[in-house]
């Protein structure tokens, strides 16, 4: 499997701020917010579903992958993807990182990928759990 994957049924808007809480909550840094519907709308005039990626990474663990290969940087982000399909549920994906950095020949990065593969998978499983619990009015 090359990434995590969960589908939920809700609005688009709020399966972001779910996805957000839980990044938050699992101490993940959003570095970047992306809408690639706006993007694509404004540039291209083309008009895709919701689409947002939202770059975010573990600043402990960013911090120790830099200090081992400075060069690491392309690969480092956990780049999550929220969609709205046609069916109306939305998918909320996020790339293994056993598949990304832990592709390398270095222990300490073989290392970093295992712990955030475990964060990743953790995350995802929240993501659901959260989504799952009926939401205040």
């Amino acid at each position: 499997m090359h990434f995590f994957s969960k589908y939920v049924s809700m609005d688009f808007p709020e399966a972001v701020a779910i996805t957000k809480e839980v990044l938050k909550r699992h101490e993940f840094f959003i570095l970047a917010e992306i809408d690639m519907h706006k993007v694509l709308r404004r540039h291209l005039s083309v008009d895709l579903r919701p689409y947002v990626i939202l770059s975010t990474c573990s600043l402990p663990l960013a911090h120790r992958a830099i200090k081992a290969d400075d060069a690491i940087g392309s690969l480092l982000l956990c780049d999550l993807v929220i969609q709205e399909h046609s069916d109306g549920c939305v998918e909320i994906a996020v790339a293994d990182p056993a598949c990304t950095i832990g592709t390398i020949n270095h222990v300490v990065m073989i290392s970093i990928a295992q712990e955030l593969q475990s964060m990743v998978r953790t995350l995802m499983d929240d993501v659901e759990t959260t989504t799952r619990l009926p939401r205040a009015a």
